[in-house]
């Protein structure tokens, strides 16, 4: 069976935006899509006798959420394969529990719940450091975001478990056909008020030296196995969640690994992934990786 592309809705805004961006990935990659809402008013029903003869009114606004993004996605585009659901469970209950049979989870970046000054909502962010598969948190205002055939950035950091988000991001180019541009950030060496100018300046060349080396190791594999993809390589002098905030901005999609590492409770996420969740200026990919 394909697996499907699962998205997060609860009828705000984000949510709406998560289902268009979802509907034309889901269209790239030949993918159902299914939409569902998580809503817990069986709970609190079950929890005291009824009786009612009319329907809870929060069992009729949460079909009419499921089926109003459903009609939303089949309007966009009639050739996606559509199915909504609503389930008895929290939301980051309900997306972490569907990633291992999913292709990527899809979230807005905030949800209905959520104060407005909020840059990431609590469900995005604990299903973005705990799914076992990608999350996509779709960022960036629709007036802004690229309409495709733009570029997807992808992260490259020193660890060499970052495979599977530079496989993920260069997978996204070519269904896209667009360019891919690999980023990796270099920090100049801690120089002391004493040390001559040359000194701090052969430092920074190897530096940048030793990470432009380190890409393009990185990108050999890709680059052959995917010969239509145009790959831009591009070292940059900074803190690398900086650096990639600034590459955000007018890309289709951002691409980050996460490190999920056995036996440990809490948010896997790390600082990078972090910040671009919070600050991107497009959708924000985060493909977990083994430690």
């Amino acid at each position: 069976m394909e697996r499907p592309l699962v998205v997060g809705v609860d009828g705000s805004e984000p949510s709406l935006l998560a289902v268009d961006w979802a509907v034309d990935e889901a269209a790239r990659h030949g993918l159902p899509l299914r939409l569902v809402h998580a809503s817990l008013w069986e709970i609190y029903e079950g929890a005291q006798p009824s009786f009612r003869t009319e329907r809870p009114a929060e069992e009729v606004m949460a079909e009419h959420i499921v089926a109003s993004c459903v009609e939303r996605a089949r309007r966009r585009d009639p050739g996606v394969k559509v199915s909504g659901k609503v389930l008895a469970e929290d939301a980051a209950s309900v997306l972490l529990r569907a990633g291992p049979e999913a292709f990527a989870l899809v979230t807005g970046s905030r949800g209905r719940g959520g104060f407005a000054g909020l840059l990431l909502g609590s469900v995005g962010l604990a299903v973005a450091a705990r799914a076992t598969c990608p999350v996509i948190v779709v960022r960036g205002a629709e007036p802004d975001r690229p309409q495709g055939a733009g570029r997807v950035v992808v992260g490259i950091g020193d660890r060499a478990g970052g495979a599977g988000a530079l496989r993920f991001a260069v997978r996204e180019a070519e269904v896209r056909g667009c360019a891919l541009t690999a980023v990796r950030a270099w920090r100049s060496p801690a120089v002391d008020p004493v040390d001559h100018m040359l000194i701090a300046d052969d430092g920074a060349r190897l530096r940048k030296e030793r990470a432009s080396a380190g890409l393009d190791d990185a990108l050999r594999e890709a680059a052959r196995d995917h010969p239509r993809v145009g790959i831009e390589r591009r070292t940059a002098e900074g803190p690398t969640h900086r650096v990639l905030i600034e590459a955000s901005a007018g890309a289709d999609l951002v691409v980050v690994g996460a490190v999920r590492r056995h036996g440990r409770f809490g948010l896997q996420l790390g600082r990078v992934a972090h910040a671009l969740l919070h600050h991107a200026r497009c959708p924000v990919a985060v493909v977990p990786e083994p430690a």
